[in-house]
C-alpha cells in the first residue's frame, strides 16, 4: 500500500475551518484545534435554531391572532374552529398579518366566524 502524506488536501481542509471560524473571539479565530471546536458547536447550533425559528414564528403567529380574537370578544379555538366550519382556509402566518395591519378585514372574518358558530349550533 503506497504511503500517502496528505499535504494539500490536508492544508485545505483547515484553511475551510478556519476560514468558518474567521471572527470568532481570540484562539478560537486562529488556532486550528480551538477553531474546529467552536466551528462544529456553531454549526450545531446554527442547525437547531433554524429549526426553533419554525416553531417560534409559529407561536408569534398564535399569539398575534389570539390578542386579536379577544379585542373581538372570541376565544382563539372558537375563532379557529369558526373559520374551519365557514370553510375559511388561512393559515396562521396570513391571519396574524390581517390581524397585525388590517383591523376591519380581521373583523369581517371575525363575523364569519361567528356565523358559522352559530349555524352549527
Amino acid at each position: 500500500m503506497p504511503r500517502v502524506k496528505r499535504g494539500t488536501k490536508r492544508r485545505a481542509a483547515r484553511a475551510k475551518t478556519l476560514q468558518l471560524a474567521s471572527g470568532f473571539f481570540l484562539t478560537k479565530s486562529k488556532l486550528y484545534r480551538a477553531a474546529q471546536e467552536a466551528v462544529e458547536r456553531s454549526l450545531r447550533h446554527g442547525y437547531v435554531g433554524r429549526r426553533r425559528k419554525k416553531r417560534d414564528f409559529r407561536s408569534l403567529w398564535i399569539v398575534r391572532i389570539g390578542a386579536a380574537c379577544r379585542a373581538a370578544q372570541i376565544s382563539y379555538s372558537r375563532f379557529m374552529n369558526g373559520l374551519k366550519k365557514a370553510g375559511i382556509e388561512l393559515n396562521r402566518k396570513v391571519l396574524a398579518d390581517i390581524a397585525y395591519h388590517d383591523a376591519q378585514g380581521f373583523q369581517a372574518l371575525v363575523e364569519k366566524a361567528k356565523a358559522a358558530l352559530g349555524q352549527a349550533s
